[in-house]
């Protein structure tokens, strides 16, 4: 964990070496200062010489403007340090993130991830500033004092020793006390952050269920977690004071009975006196900074291991060695497939690799036993480039995972999946997806304008390019009808747009792309039938040679297809034109009939599989 963390230095490393080093001279000075200090009352000021104020009076005005300086100078290079340091460890958790598969996602929570890219990692940012400045300062104004004190009365020192020994103890007692409560923390922590990111991306319907209320309880809920979490530990911590406290009264009233026979017998100065007692101070101090720093620590050890877990993440899907960097066409076969999500997984054994010669051949003893456990079901399947294909299919039929394994955005679990006749995990990643357009069925527009959007699909789009596939996707004659037209505005997450006019948007922008495989996951639900048809119509005319898998729920919206897939429960119980699987299949002639005479869809009773 530590070396993964330490990677992230980087660029930064002089700053972290730095800033330590003028820790150093900054503690050197802060011990002198007593020291002059004590020369000063014994040579000038009981002395009566004007010349040794004068001159240690020098000493320790320089002394206090060289610590001022050293300070200033560690407390910039420790901002600069832990700055960079956090900035490169978002940075690098960021970067892992978008290799993520989508079953590398589905293992955090998105608002686990924004809790550790934010309080996590500025609880990293605190504690490694601590850790080059506090860690550093503390243990040798602790060590420094108490050689300094043991030079001027090793007698007296004794009560340092006892003092630390008791302190020791306690705040080792009270600091394991408060780790227990600073571990549970972060979980509390992802509760809130998905409180608030559900409210508030869902808050339409918030205020059209009026549950406000509602919302209101389920956070305060999540921030009372935190609440009582955070009043646990500092709760404990905050006896460190007063612990602290009594160690320092109990030495200095120690010192003082002890010190007033040596002053009288002798073997004392007021001077050294007085040094003592500024020792005392910066021994009990540096160990409290001690035990704050564990407590620190202990914190950012919790953030330190929820970092380190996105960073070590791999990608489950990964471009194999000589990947191929061409697709030769459209076609897409699968072969004997079978798929399950990896949470739903019930085999064990050697994890198939991703670049396997053969992948069809998955070894027995890596079988599921119940076929009932996957997603799919023994596909078996041939698409010729230009095709178009529609996939019809009633709820949590699998219609999205078959498609969503045509860009290998997951893998198979046995068989093999082909596109261009290659077996997709022989492909470039980047290839095989700039090359597969899909329109997911949660469609999503970025903050920014419309052509900004639209050239997600190729940023070096030109104008006419964008117009050209807007016409193609019925987008253009609503975006003319806005003021700033193809400038307009679009706000995170498209909800200044309706939703047919947010789909036909995102179909835009995966024609942009210029596929040879287009998806259209139940993307044009939200668009009436007399749109839905004029963009069918516009895709058989413009790109004929770009394969069409078309997910919908309306048989209107594919009968013109060339053929159709028939999914039920992750089995294909029909593969054929709309024609012969009216005769030849009773689910979709049933779905047929109940669309066209009782206006009912696939999920409906009489239409339902």
């Amino acid at each position: 964990m530590i070396k993964t963390l330490a990677a992230q230095v980087k660029q930064y490393k002089l700053p972290s070496l730095l800033t330590p080093f003028f820790m150093a001279l900054e503690v050197v000075v802060d011990i002198l200062l007593p020291k002059t200090m004590g020369l000063l009352i014994d040579r000038g000021i009981q002395a009566g010489s004007l010349h040794d104020i004068l001159r240690y009076g020098a000493y320790m005005l320089l002394l206090a403007l060289l610590g001022l300086i050293f300070g200033i100078l560690a407390g910039k290079y420790a901002a600069q340090a832990s700055s960079g340091f956090a900035c490169n460890v978002r940075d690098a958790m960021y970067t892992n993130i978008q290799k993520f598969s989508f079953s590398n996602i589905d293992k955090f929570s998105t608002a686990g991830l924004i809790t550790r890219l934010t309080t996590d990692v500025t609880n990293l940012q605190n504690a490694y500033q601590m850790v080059i400045r506090m860690c550093f300062r503390a243990p040798l104004m602790l060590i420094f004092s108490l050689v300094m004190a043991f030079s001027i009365s090793a007698r007296l020192s004794m009560v340092f020793v006892a003092a630390l020994l008791i302190l020791v103890v306690l705040l080792g007692f009270i600091i394991s006390k408060a780790m227990k409560y600073f571990n549970e923390v972060f979980e509390k922590y992802d509760d809130l952050n998905a409180s608030i990111q559900e409210n508030v991306s869902a808050i339409r319907v918030v205020k059209a269920f009026v549950r406000e209320d509602h919302e209101n309880e389920k956070f305060k809920a999540a921030a009372g977690g935190i609440y009582k979490m955070f009043v646990r530990a500092e709760s404990v911590v905050a006896n460190n004071g007063p612990v602290m406290m009594l160690a320092v009264y109990s030495c200095m009233l120690s010192l003082s009975w002890l010190a007033a026979r040596m002053i009288t017998a002798g073997s004392l100065t007021t001077g050294e006196l007085t040094t003592l007692f500024s020792y005392v101070m910066s021994i009990l101090m540096s160990l409290m900074m001690l035990s704050m720093i564990f407590v620190m620590l202990t914190l950012a050890a919790a953030s330190a291991r929820r970092v380190v877990e996105v960073l070590n993440e791999k990608p489950d899907l990964v471009s194999p060695e000589n990947a191929l960097t061409t697709v030769a066409d459209g076609s897409v076969d699968f072969e004997h497939v079978y798929f399950s999500y990896p949470k739903m997984k019930k085999y064990t054994g050697k994890k198939q690799r991703a670049d396997k010669a053969d992948p069809s051949e998955t070894p027995a003893a890596d079988r599921q036993d119940s076929s009932a456990e996957f997603v799919l079901t023994d596909v078996h399947l041939h698409v010729h480039p230009g095709e178009t294909i529609g996939i019809i299919g009633g709820t949590g039929s699998a219609k999205s995972s078959l498609v969503n394994l045509i860009s290998r955005l997951y893998d198979v679990s046995q068989g093999c999946v082909k596109v261009g006749g290659r077996d997709v995990r022989e492909y470039d990643l980047d290839t095989l997806r700039n090359e597969v357009a899909v329109v997911l069925q949660k469609n999503v527009l970025f903050s920014g304008t419309i052509l900004e959007n639209l050239r997600w699909g190729d940023e070096n789009a030109s104008f006419e390019d964008c117009v050209r596939v807007c016409k193609l996707a019925c987008a253009d004659e609503f975006i003319e009808q806005f003021p700033d037209k193809y400038e307009t505005y679009i706000e995170q997450g498209g909800t200044n747009v309706s939703g047919g006019q947010k789909q036909r948007l995102c179909i835009a922008r995966a024609l942009l792309k210029k596929p040879k495989i287009l998806v259209l996951d139940d993307s044009t639900s939200a668009v009436d039938t007399a749109t839905d048809a004029r963009i069918r119509k516009a895709f058989r005319e413009e790109i004929p040679d770009t394969t069409k898998f078309i997910i919908a729920q309306r048989i209107s919206s594919i009968q013109d297809a060339d053929r159709i897939i028939v999914l039920e429960d992750g089995v294909i119980d029909g593969f054929d034109t709309h024609e012969n699987l009216l005769q030849n299949n009773a689910i979709y002639r049933e779905v047929y009939e109940s669309q066209t005479k009782g206006g009912g869809d696939f999920d409906q009773k009489g239409g339902t599989l």
